[in-house]
């Protein structure tokens, strides 16, 4: 009998983890090998068990799930990474991208179409939703966004809009830097760049802003 897919599911919506943990375990070509509910523990878990295909929703507290992506890819070796999420804004694309994801599903596709996706992904092809595939264009052995013209969002640095989407779910400067394992110093001068850059300078106007470019939930 063939190896089993072996999948690690991260999110942070203990509902959510359990529907799909349930419904992917009824295949018999796929094994559970964990959940978890954060990046932070996704990497650990990832570590340790070394798993297939790692299924990662997108909008988590704690560490960013592009950067976790990136060190999973760099610890576990053949590892393929599918974002999920209820978005599909142009940056959260061109970061699932930037770090070689090899999928990302829309959560309004039918549960059938991430059976398929985990198939697919496992053996080397790639899965993007409609609602992304009609934004990204292949060429020259790349895939990229559709779109040239860079939007506000598009001119901050990966720890700019990292910082951005922190101050969006309401986190002060030190839990920041908690988090992102920088000194509070750092946080400000991010910060400050963030609201030079888009020329918003009130913290709720700030969080307004990175709900509407999709950076960070309602």
């Amino acid at each position: 009998m063939k190896n089993p897919i072996r999948i690690l599911l991260v999110d942070d919506h203990a509902l959510v983890r359990e529907s799909l943990s349930q419904m992917l375990s009824g295949e018999s070509d796929f094994q559970i090998v964990r959940t978890a509910s954060n990046a932070e523990d996704a990497i650990r878990a990832a570590f340790e068990t070394k798993p297939d295909v790692v299924l990662m929703d997108i909008d988590m507290p704690g560490l960013i799930c592009f950067d976790a992506a990136d060190q999973i890819q760099r610890m576990v070796s053949g590892v393929r990474i599918i974002f999920l999420s209820s978005f599909f804004h142009d940056h959260y694309i061109e970061q699932a991208l930037r770090v070689k994801a090899r999928g990302y599903i829309t959560k309004s596709e039918p549960p059938q179409k991430v059976i398929d996706a985990v198939r697919q992904v496992a053996a080397g092809r790639v899965y993007f939703s409609p609602e992304v595939r009609s934004r990204i264009v292949a060429g020259d052995g790349d895939v990229k966004l559709a779109g040239t013209g860079k939007t506000r969002a598009g001119t901050l640095s990966d720890r700019e809009v990292e910082v951005l989407r922190y101050l969006a779910r309401g986190l002060a400067k030190k839990e920041i830097a908690t988090t992102m394992h920088v000194s509070v110093k750092t946080v400000e001068g991010h910060a400050q760049k963030v609201m030079d850059k888009l020329d918003i300078h009130d913290r709720v106007e700030l969080a307004r802003f990175a709900i509407r470019e999709g950076l960070a939930e309602a």
